[in-house]
């Protein structure tokens, strides 16, 4: 555990305001709604049977612009209308809408690809929408590749107070061959009252009103139903078309409540405060709470992690509505809501706000971010027990996140920097702060500023018992023990300077600091190099973001070159906020120093001065798996590849569990771990999370749950035991993930195929798995090969893990199902067709198959080596020189998982 020093407080002091529902006030008399095709004309229905007109036939446009209509090649994944067309700008040029004054939606729909001469990569421009800057040297290219999405939907909320909007595209002048382009626009009338936080005070105690300008402009960067499915446009109220997504993605980590739907029919009434527009019933029909578990609810948050763009100000509106008996009067359901961190309100009981149950009220909070480019706003609730509550619990049923025009009526971000878990699943469970402090001290910074020598002293003494307190908290949770119940969470820093005992050493170890204090090492530098900061910096150019990998959960990973430029490697720097701390970093380095395996990326070193956390890797030239399954500019992984690389990783999570001195459990299995070096071979990486297995006489561990959504051994999460066949279940869920070439999780698709675990299985026991594989893949495998591999990966997926295979016996499949494979291929025998006679290519991406590379695994120390045949392939069984328990672990002073 780790505590925070003072300068925290004025670094990541932000301003909250809250907003009680008032009546509606008068809307916008006139109803309109624009539904413009770009780049074509005539009228055409879209999937949802709204009508779309072609800009071309519209007074919107000019003759001249009319002549700028390309069609591009359409990836069949996105929909049709209006993507199927677009206009393309090389000079500034604007469309004229002639409008009611008002408040509008204004929605922009962008494609990014190749539009005949212009290639999407130079599609640099700047969006205006009357006196308000929508975009500013975007590019949606980047954006998609970031947020792995195939197309965009950028929505705003802008005030027209003349009879036109000019809404204008302009071409970067920072970019050679720039362009501009546009596939859909689309304008909505709005209520005038939507936004109206008129009655709003800063959280600051100063009882100051927010200044709010009926003239903001907003753009939506979340509107989440949660608890619920994906709403579309056309299940929206209010006539204002807003689609809806589902909040799973968005959970941090593991620890995602329950969700329940309004089953008891219960009415959802509006009262007066509450316009139906607002929200619709769907909305307020359904939620997640923390669990029926009261113990298990005091010790974790129910936190969801959004991506927005530092130095803007955010309206977040919570919606809430109490669904569910037996909650029905005040003080049986009460809670904390913190936002980045900070406590937003106190005591805050649904039933009390809205006034009964199936009752909606909403509420409105302001806050603002410092800095620039993209950072995680955290929202969280926790039970608050300072009313002896009934029920120890929290509840939410949607919330929607606006970007607000504060400053010179600018809502343009910086575009979003590639990441190394290149999703929006997902998992958000990665890269997240943890700089958590106590809202009751931020008012005392406030309302006594000319005592600031006083507050100092007191916020010292008060982190210094705090700390403490929260310690022994800490090593009840990695007991398995809780608290009496008396003792409220109250946001505190991870990243701070603490002192904790090594199980096994009993010696103390001085964790990394924020301030200027010595670093007592405890780290096996005798195990691993230890590089000085000043070797990191050269290696790295001073940390050049030329050099940038990508971004994970522990920091920013560089490429970097060692000893005078003749090893390449990956140097991952902790981020400073990150959650991943201190013992996810010493872990992975105990873990790494004391294992060695072909398939286990390895560790060459650390460094840990100046308050830094940086690891060096081997380079891994070809990234992760995932980047090579889906969203991916390069030709698709043939199925021998896959195969290879499937029994790669295979290999090195059987030498974890039966190979090492103490078995080790990974607990974050995904195509994102899994790294392909410049010959594909297939590397298992990211031990933070990584647990020693049960001892002899014991068949389970007892610990906190931890990992992925999409990849979460259900029964894992159920019973908080952990075992090596929890590795399993998420390798069959990596297993369906190398077949079907899709996400683990989608959540604008059917519920049944959302979660692609599920969804495969279904399809595997109704016979018709071969319907959802890569199409790349149709033709190329050979039946004995799917149905082997399809069986392998059912099994692993197994409810009870008792009744999955154990990692030795999912390898030993795997290999024989690339020996049937390479059997089929000689009599050309394949699932779907034939080859035509071609050959199967034996080279992929300029690297030979990895058949030619030797069967028997290596290690790189002098340690003993068994082989094991089977079905005449070898498995190369590798013993280290053993990993002693240790108490270091993944952080646990909340039990959440990343």
């Amino acid at each position: 555990m780790n505590c925070p020093t003072s300068s925290l407080i004025l670094k990541f002091l932000s301003l909250l305001c809250i907003h009680f529902t008032v009546p509606a006030l008068a809307a916008n008399s006139t109803f309109t709604r624009i539904l413009l095709s770009c780049g074509t004309s005539g009228t055409i229905l879209d999937a949802n049977n709204f009508t779309w007109i072609g800009d071309i036939d519209t007074k919107y446009i000019s003759k001249e612009a009319s002549q700028n209509s390309i069609i591009p090649y359409q990836d069949p994944n996105v929909p049709t209308i209006p993507f199927n067309k677009a206009r393309i700008f090389t000079t500034n040029y604007t469309y004229k809408f002639p409008l009611s004054p008002g408040r509008y939606f204004l929605r922009l729909y962008f494609y990014p690809t190749n539009y005949s001469n212009h290639l999407a990569a130079d599609s640099f421009f700047t969006a205006t929408a009357g006196p308000y800057t929508l975009l500013s040297n975007f590019s949606a290219l980047i954006t998609v590749n970031a947020l792995n999405y195939a197309y965009l939907i950028r929505e705003f909320s802008i005030n027209v107070t003349s009879s036109t909007l000019n809404l204008t595209f302009a071409p970067s002048t920072e970019h050679s061959n720039a362009f501009a382009f546009i596939n859909g626009i689309e304008i909505v009338s709005a209520p005038d009252d939507i936004f109206s936080v008129s009655t709003a005070y800063f959280g600051d105690g100063t009882n100051t009103k927010f200044p709010y300008d009926p003239s903001m402009a907003f753009q939506t960067m979340y509107r989440l139903n949660v608890g619920g499915q994906s709403l579309a446009s056309s299940q929206d109220s209010g006539n204002l078309y807003r689609t809806w997504d589902d909040d799973s993605n968005y959970i941090f980590g593991a620890a995602f409540g329950v969700t329940f739907q309004n089953d008891t029919n219960v009415t959802i009434e509006y009262p007066p405060t509450v316009p139906q527009y607002i929200a619709p019933v769907s909305v307020y029909e359904t939620a997640r709470s923390m669990g029926p578990n009261p113990q298990i609810n005091l010790q974790y948050n129910l936190t969801w992690v959004l991506t927005v763009d530092a130095g803007f100000y955010y309206l977040l509106r919570f919606h809430f509505c109490e669904i569910q008996y037996p909650i029905t009067k005040v003080n049986q359901r009460v809670f904390y809501i913190y936002i980045n961190n900070q406590t937003a309100q106190t005591q805050f009981d649904v039933i009390a706000y809205s006034g009964g149950i199936g009752k909606p009220v909403y509420m409105d909070y302001v806050v603002i971010t410092v800095g620039s480019g993209q950072m995680d706003m955290w929202v969280a609730l926790h039970p608050d027990l300072s009313t002896q509550t009934e029920y120890f619990d929290a509840i939410l049923n949607g919330l929607e996140v606006f970007k607000m025009s504060m400053v010179e009526n600018n809502l343009a971000g910086l575009n979003p920097v590639p990441t190394l878990q290149n999703t929006i699943d997902s998992n958000r469970a990665n890269g997240k702060k943890s700089n958590k402090i106590n809202a009751r001290i931020i008012g005392l910074a406030v309302g006594v500023p000319c005592a600031i020598l006083l507050f100092c002293l007191l916020v010292f003494m008060f982190f210094f018992v705090t700390c403490k307190r929260q310690k022994k908290n800490e090593k009840e949770s990695e007991d398995g023990k809780i608290s009496d119940g008396t003792t409220v969470w109250t946001p505190l820093s991870l990243y701070g300077i603490s002192n904790s005992k090594s199980e096994e050493t009993n010696t103390t170890v001085t964790g990394i600091g924020t301030g200027t204090g010595s670093y007592n090492s405890s780290l096996p530098a005798n195990l691993c190099r230890h590089f000085t900061f000043t070797e990191i910096l050269a290696a790295t150019k001073g940390f050049d973001e030329s050099l940038v990998l990508g971004v994970g959960g522990f920091g920013k990973v560089y490429r970097g070159e060692i000893d005078n430029g003749s090893t390449k490697v990956a140097i991952k720097r902790a981020n400073p906020l990150s959650e991943q701390g201190f013992r996810e970093f010493q872990t992975e380095i105990e873990m790494l120093s004391k294992l060695r395996h072909r398939h286990l990326v390895s560790l060459i070193g650390y460094c840990e001065e100046n308050n830094e956390m940086i690891l060096v890797y081997d380079y891994m030239a070809h990234g992760t798996l995932r980047q090579h399954l889906y969203k991916s500019r390069s030709s698709p992984l043939t199925w021998n590849q896959r195969l290879e690389i499937c029994i790669g990783a295979a290999r090195g999570l059987h030498y974890l569990h039966t190979g090492a001195k103490h078995a080790v459990i990974h607990r974050d299995v995904k195509t994102t771990n899994i790294l392909l070096d410049e010959k594909w071979v297939a590397n298992v990486s990211d031990f933070g999370l990584s647990k020693t297995g049960p001892t002899i006489d014991q068949t389970y561990v007892s610990t906190v749950v931890k990992g992925t959504i999409g990849y979460l051994d259900p029964e894992y999460f159920k019973r908080q035991q952990l075992t090596d066949k929890s590795d399993v279940y998420s390798f069959g869920v990596v297993l369906f993930e190398v077949l079907c070439a899709r996400p683990v999780i989608i959540n604008n698709l059917p519920k049944e195929e959302v979660n692609l675990a599920e969804w495969a299985l279904f399809c595997q026991r109704k016979g018709v798995l071969e319907e959802i594989i890569d199409p790349y893949l149709r033709g190329k495998i050979a039946p004995q090969c799917f149905k082997k591999f399809a069986e392998t990966a059912e099994k692993c997926l197994a409810e009870q893990s008792l009744d999955r295979p154990t990692m030795g016996d999912v390898l030993w499949n795997l290999e024989f199902a690339l020996q049937l494979q390479e059997s089929a291929e000689e009599s050309l025998s394949l699932i779907g067709g034939t080859t035509s006679g071609e050959e199967t290519p034996s080279v992929h991406h300029g690297r030979k198959e990895l058949s030619d590379e030797p069967s028997t695994d290596t290690t790189t120390t002098s340690i003993t080596a068994s082989t094991i045949s089977m079905g005449g392939r070898s498995i190369g069984s590798v013993d280290s020189d053993g990993l002693a328990p240790s108490a270091v672990f993944s952080q646990l002073l909340n039990p959440k998982g990343r």
